[in-house]
C-alpha cells in the first residue's frame, strides 16, 4: 500500500511540474492589469484599447495591434465576457501570448500569459518532501449552518472576501487541528493554510485540496499533496492569505516547499 501510494505521489508530483511549467501555466503570467487603474484603456505592454462598459469589456484594435480574436486577425470593436476556460483557449491572442479577461468582486482586468516569460525559462522544478504515509490522515468535514465570507489579505496587498463553507478536522500525533475550508463546485474542499515552517522551510503559505467528503463527512487530509499557491510562481496572481485560524501550530514537513 505504501509503495503504491509513494508511486502515485511521484506521478502526481511529476504532473504538477509539467502543469506549472506548461506554455500557459502560472509561470507564464507576466501581468495582471486592472481596468480601473487605466481609465484611458491602454494597458502596459498590451496592444489595443480595453475599456469597461457595464458587465463586458470592450476591446478596440487596429491592424497594427496584431491581435487575434477567436483565432482570426482582428480589427474593430468586440465585447468580451470573463474568460473562464483554459488559458490556451482565451478569445484574445497576440502571437503566442494569451490575453485573459477576468473579474474579481466586480473589478475587471486582463491577464497577460506569455510562454516566453523569464520565469518559465528559469524554472528548474518544485522542491517537495518525498511521500511519507504519516502525513496522509483521516479527516472529517463539518459544514457551517450557513456559509460565511471573511475578508483576508491577498498577495497583491488588497483585502478581498474568501468564502468558507465549514471546518476540516484531523489529528497529528496526539494533537487535534482544524482548517476552515471552501467547498468547490465539484464537492472537493480547498484550504489556504500556513504552519510553523511557513516562510522558512516552505513558502509563506500553501494550498491543500481534499476529495469530496462522504455522507458522514469523512475524507482524507493528505498533506503530502500540499501545494504552492499560484503566486509562488508569478507575482501577478492575487492569492488569498490564510484566514484566521488556518495558521497551524505544527511543522508540516510534507508536500511542496519552494521553487528549485
Amino acid at each position: 500500500m505504501t509503495t503504491d501510494a509513494s508511486a502515485e505521489w511521484k506521478a502526481w508530483h511529476g504532473h504538477r511540474e509539467e502543469t506549472v511549467s506548461g506554455p500557459y501555466g502560472p509561470l507564464a503570467l507576466t501581468g495582471t492589469h486592472w481596468l480601473a487603474d487605466h481609465p484611458e484603456g491602454r494597458l502596459p505592454g498590451v496592444p489595443g484599447s480595453w475599456t469597461l462598459d457595464g458587465d463586458t469589456v470592450v476591446l478596440t484594435a487596429g491592424p497594427d495591434d496584431g491581435l487575434d480574436v477567436d483565432g482570426e486577425p482582428f480589427t474593430g470593436e468586440v465585447r468580451l465576457a470573463e474568460d473562464t476556460g483554459p488559458v490556451a483557449d482565451a478569445r484574445v491572442a497576440h502571437g503566442d501570448r494569451r490575453l485573459v479577461v477576468l473579474v474579481r468582486e466586480g473589478i475587471w482586468g486582463v491577464r497577460d500569459f506569455d510562454p516566453g516569460s523569464a520565469a518559465r525559462r528559469a524554472f528548474r522544478g518544485i522542491e517537495a518532501t518525498p511521500y511519507d504515509p504519516a502525513w496522509s490522515l483521516p479527516g472529517r468535514y463539518t459544514p457551517y449552518e450557513q456559509a460565511r465570507t471573511v475578508r483576508v489579505d491577498n498577495a497583491d496587498g488588497v483585502r478581498r472576501g474568501l468564502g468558507l463553507a465549514g471546518e476540516l478536522a484531523f489529528t497529528v500525533g496526539e494533537s487535534d487541528y482544524t482548517l476552515q475550508v471552501t467547498a468547490q463546485a465539484d464537492g472537493t474542499l480547498w484550504a489556504v493554510f500556513a504552519d510553523t515552517t511557513s516562510g522558512t522551510g516552505s513558502f509563506r503559505f500553501r494550498f491543500l485540496y481534499t476529495a469530496a467528503p462522504d455522507a458522514e463527512g469523512r475524507t482524507t487530509v493528505d498533506l503530502n499533496r500540499a501545494v504552492l499557491p499560484p503566486c509562488a510562481f508569478a507575482d501577478h496572481f492575487i492569492c488569498p492569505f490564510p484566514p484566521p485560524g488556518n495558521t497551524l501550530d505544527l511543522a508540516v514537513e510534507a508536500g511542496e516547499r519552494a521553487l528549485s
